[in-house]
């Protein structure tokens, strides 16, 4: 749940900030989330999401402490 959490957080000033990236080198915002086209906005949205999970996930993975003596 810590990394649905993280990921949702990070998504939005992430995507602001990679906005203005592309915005400099000249790609368009659309092109870049649909994957160029490939898929449509919602799926293109979805799966950049997914993209991000996986380093939240494995950094969560990292940081929870397992072992109940830990915590």
């Amino acid at each position: 749940m810590m990394a649905v959490i993280v990921t949702t957080m990070l998504f939005v000033p992430a995507a602001v900030l990679l906005a203005g990236l592309l915005f400099l080198v000249g790609v368009s915002l659309h092109a870049f989330a649909t994957f160029n086209g490939a898929l449509n906005a919602y799926q293109g949205v979805a799966a950049w999401w997914m993209i991000a999970f996986l380093p939240t996930l494995a950094y969560s993975v990292y940081v929870m402490p397992w072992d109940r003596r830990e915590s």
